[in-house]
Order: C-alpha cells, then sequence, then structure tokens
C-alpha cells in the first residue's frame, strides 16, 4: 500500500450506544479502529492515521495525525456518546485536517463509520462527493446497524461520485454472528493494506483463520493488540532471564574449573644441579649422578672387606 494520512471519523451519536454489535455499535467500532490503524502502519510505516468523532454538538478532532496507537486508544477512551451524527460537517473537518498534514507527499484518505440516519439530502451529499474527489480525498464508508434503505440510497450516491478509479468503497454490514472487525476485513477498504479482499464475510474469515498461523505467538496484532505486545514482554523477560542464568552457570564453571588445577611449588628450582628439570627422571626422586658413584664405590670397599 503506498503512504497515506487517514483520518477515521466515528459515529459516536445515540444511535452507536445501540447493542446489535456487541458489545455495542460504539464498541465494535472501537475495535475496528485498532485494526485499521494497525493495518494502515504496518503496511507503510511512515502512513499516519488521525481519529476524530461525528457526534453531539458537532464534529471534534480526537488525535491529529500519529503513528502512535497510544494516542488513538486515548481518542477513543475520551469520546462520550452523545446527541447526533454530523456526516457532512464531519467529513469536511476531516479534509480539513488532512490539508495539513505535514507529509505532503501522503495521499489522504478518510473513514467513516456511520450507524445512524443521515439528515443530510442526497443533492448535498453528491456536492460533497465531487468536491472531494476534487481535491483528491479518497473516502471509505462503513455503514453498520439497521440502516433505512433512504440512508443507504443517500449512501451509495455519495459513493457513487467519489469512488473514481475505485479507490474509495463503500461497505454495508449488516448485524450478524460476525464481529464488526471481521467482517471488514473482508471489505475492499482494508485490501491494498494486505488485509481482506474477499468477496464475503465467510471468504474473510477463513483467511483469518488460516492467516493466524503465521503470527508470531499465534495472535494477530491487528485483532488484538494489547495481549500480541504482552505475550511480546512476557518473551522477552524469559528470553533475558534464561541468558542470565546462562552466563552465571557458566562463570560458575569456570571458577570450578580454575580452582581445580594444582599449583606448582614456587619453592622448588626449575632446574637441579645437573641442568636437567627438576622432578624428571633423572632427578632428586631416582638419585643423582654422583649419589649413584658414591654407592659402587661403597660397594667395592665392601667386598674387599670380605
Amino acid at each position: 500500500m503506498g503512504l497515506e494520512a487517514t483520518m477515521i471519523v466515528v459515529d459516536n451519536s445515540e444511535s452507536s450506544r445501540n447493542g446489535d454489535y456487541l458489545p455495542s455499535r460504539f464498541e465494535a467500532t472501537s475495535d475496528a479502529v485498532n485494526l485499521i490503524f494497525s493495518a494502515k502502519t504496518n503496511a507503510n510505516p511512515e502512513s499516519s492515521v488521525g481519529l476524530m468523532s461525528m457526534g453531539g454538538s458537532g464534529p471534534e478532532v480526537l488525535t491529529t495525525l500519529t503513528t502512535d496507537m497510544g494516542k488513538i486508544l486515548d481518542g477513543l477512551h475520551r469520546t462520550k456518546i452523545r446527541g447526533s451524527s454530523h456526516f457532512s460537517t464531519g467529513i469536511n473537518v476531516a479534509a480539513l485536517a488532512l490539508k495539513h498534514r505535514q507529509n505532503k507527499s501522503q495521499r489522504q484518505r478518510i473513514i467513516v463509520f456511520s450507524c445512524s440516519p443521515l439528515s443530510e439530502d442526497e443533492k448535498s451529499l453528491v456536492k460533497l462527493a465531487k468536491r472531494m474527489k476534487k481535491n483528491n480525498v479518497n473516502i471509505d464508508i462503513i455503514a453498520f446497524g439497521d440502516l433505512s434503505d433512504d440512508t443507504i440510497k443517500k449512501l451509495e450516491a455519495f459513493n457513487e461520485n467519489i469512488k473514481g478509479n475505485n479507490e474509495s468503497h463503500l461497505a454495508v454490514i449488516p448485524p450478524g454472528p460476525n464481529l464488526l472487525s471481521d467482517s471488514i476485513i473482508a471489505t475492499p477498504i482494508l485490501a491494498g493494506d494486505g488485509v481482506g479482499g474477499g468477496a464475503g464475510a465467510s471468504g474473510g474469515a477463513e483467511g483469518g483463520a488460516g492467516g493466524t498461523e503465521q503470527f508470531e505467538f499465534g495472535v494477530d496484532p491487528s485483532m488484538d493488540p494489547e495481549l500480541a505486545l504482552a505475550l511480546r514482554m512476557s518473551f522477552e523477560e524469559e528470553k533475558a532471564r534464561q541468558e542470565r542464568e546462562q552466563k552465571a552457570r557458566e562463570e560458575a564453571e569456570g571458577k570450578t574449573n580454575l580452582e581445580g588445577i594444582p599449583e606448582a611449588d614456587e619453592k622448588q628450582p626449575l632446574l637441579d644441579r645437573n641442568g636437567e628439570a627438576s622432578g624428571s627422571g633423572t632427578g632428586s626422586g631416582s638419585g643423582s649422578k654422583e649419589d649413584g658413584d658414591k654407592k659402587k664405590d661403597d660397594d667395592a670397599d665392601k667386598m674387599d672387606t670380605a
């Protein structure tokens, strides 16, 4: 995937309290935001992601463009569920935030979560889509919840006028047994980031299950980043502990071997009187040459006496 700056717009209106997506629509959105952030930054480490809300009295930028997952999580934690959504205003604010990105080589993308009715008419949405397309802003819309046919029609009209070279997408995800994040994996929204791209949710789920075997510790960091981080930290700590114990054992074994080596007698001369090495077969152990001659003379005297 290319270098991108992505603003994620979450729907924190009263409709997000609904529990048709476990544990609630907003909590399901939070999990999906984690997935999108990981997918974008893993695809290109220089890509950045920002976060904003469009509910309440008006849109609010929660986190400016960043590569720090902690800031995104903090923004989600500070988000309050209230009021109604402001779809068009949220997109305009997100586009303004992208315009002021530091790295101008990053392509602009907005990902909007929408789970509430749209107050805007279709004509104004089409006009907005054409303006975003002119400014080279790609927009992906994730429509979920029990949306009316009129709302879906408006979103489809918006997508038709902005998708251009199929770089903007609309994913309508009805309530079901799958997690919202799992359903997003099966859409083209994350296909360019090496995730998903299947034709349906079932295909994406099968691909995800097969891919978990390739993840370190068997956990997909994009699905559960906190668990993956905890497992990695535990692994690193255990590895460091084993290395310390191995080093301690090697040092203890080395010290024991050195203590077992006998030291030479410093008082014993290196050479004897005949110039031979001390302790050799010709040394004091078997008697010197002079001692041998003296012994022979004593034996001869004894024979003469007899």
